[in-house]
């Protein structure tokens, strides 16, 4: 078998790491497909809420920001294999029409995610690609017969998928440094989370990640309360940092802005418009109590409630007063632009989308994905320390580095 290539997992950088060595070797049979599932691709049918993002449209420029924690390392990668090449590839060779979404996120047309896994192992399966199934590979030693081997194995996300992180022993048998791994895409759980919020969600809202009281990052967008916590969408953009912090003790507070596309003195202007036309109060009002107040107390009242549902929608009035207690008409606006949840915790891979960290960039050649260690080896996907923000920048890894080891290993060998 020297002359033949192992690939272990069948994921999507797997997968199309054994299509395009089996195209340049020009024989399938020499191209051996592991995966310890039953059914290649099995976690691309979880991806994108079941419809698959893709990969996302944007060129190099706009796209290397949204990869960590080292977006030059994929340059290579995605200059040989972009995701103009990535559509066409679905398109042209696997029949699979594509449709483009908001954010510039690319999905198949049927919006299921299946129709990509089962376009993938069709290719491969044309190619002739010796496929085993439901076979575990322990040890690099058990494929000491090979000429060549490509890890593909994922990360530590999702393990009912298979990957339990088997790509990381390899490794390290192989002396490479894998850098600390953990869950990136996942929800953050706040302290003292307000049981009504599970269940809304937010549409065109701003998030702000403050690391010891020193923020750090920023988003607009959309993401969901559930039971979880903050989860999805720009939620999952903020959470790799977060994670990161809160693995190193560091303080993690979310800030959420309901109104970013208003300053705090255009929602004063527009909280007195609101006032005059609605005929609330003037510069007093009546507390729930019936008791005549001052505006600069702190009020429940049902005109106020009636106020803020010109604000809020209005499943997020009670969780909002309950977590502004002592909220009045003066300092309304800033409290719509400044709702602090503070992070304690967060998913695990049990329930991550994404594993950040793995095997170290700087042992790994970026134009050919092979190892700097040892020759003939190579890496791809997910093992690597390599990771995307939520969009589709995450499989445009798998495509890219699978393409680019495939392509390397079967010229190796030839």
């Amino acid at each position: 078998m020297r002359d033949s290539l192992a690939i272990v997992g069948g994921g999507p950088a797997g997968m199309m790491a054994a299509i395009r060595a089996a195209e340049v070797l020009g024989d399938g049979r020499r191209v051996v497909l592991f995966d310890k599932n039953e059914r290649l691709g099995r976690k691309i049918y979880l991806t994108g809420k079941g419809r698959c993002n893709l990969t996302n449209r944007r060129g190099w420029e706009e796209f290397a920001p949204h990869i960590h924690p080292n977006q030059g390392f994929l340059k290579n990668a995605f200059r040989a294999f972009s995701n103009e090449d990535v559509i066409r590839f679905f398109e042209e060779e696997l029949d699979v029409p594509t449709v483009t979404q908001q954010g510039q996120r690319v999905y198949p047309a049927s919006l299921v995610a299946g129709d990509v896994a089962r376009a993938l192992e069709r290719r491969v399966q044309e190619l002739g690609v010796d496929v085993r199934r439901g076979v575990t590979v322990a040890s690099l030693a058990e494929l000491a017969g090979f000429g060549a081997v490509i890890i593909a194995t994922g990360g530590k996300s999702y393990p009912v998928t298979g990957s339990t992180g088997d790509g990381y022993r390899f490794a390290e048998e192989a002396g490479h440094t894998v850098t600390p791994v953990f869950p990136s895409e996942t929800a953050l759980f706040p302290k003292d989370y307000d049981p009504g919020l599970p269940g809304i969600e937010m549409k065109n809202v701003g998030l702000h990640l403050y690391v010891d009281r020193t923020l750090v990052e920023s988003d607009q967008g959309d993401f969901n309360f559930t039971g979880d916590g903050l989860e999805s969408g720009i939620a999952y953009h903020l959470s790799r940092r977060a994670v990161w912090a809160l693995c190193n003790g560091q303080r993690v507070d979310i800030v959420l802005d309901l109104k970013p596309a208003l300053t705090e003195d255009q929602l004063k202007n527009r909280l007195q418009r609101e006032k005059l036309a609605g005929g609330f109060w003037d510069r007093e009002h009546f507390s729930a109590s019936g008791t005549k107040t001052r505006a600069a107390e702190p009020v429940a009242d049902r005109p106020f409630r009636n106020l803020l549902r010109r604000f809020l929608p209005e499943t997020l009035v009670a969780p909002f007063l309950r977590a502004n207690p002592d909220l009045t008409a003066e300092n309304l606006p800033r409290r719509l632009k400044n709702w602090n949840f503070r992070i304690i915790d967060y998913k695990g891979f049990d329930r991550a989308v994404v594993t950040a960290g793995g095997v170290s960039l700087k042992e790994i050649v970026p134009k050919t994905m092979a190892s700097r260690l040892r020759p003939g080896l190579y890496f791809c996907g997910e093992v690597l320390d390599l990771d995307g923000d939520t969009g589709g920048y995450n499989l445009q890894i798998a495509f890219s580095t699978g393409s680019l080891a495939g392509l390397s290993a079967a010229k190796y060998l030839l």
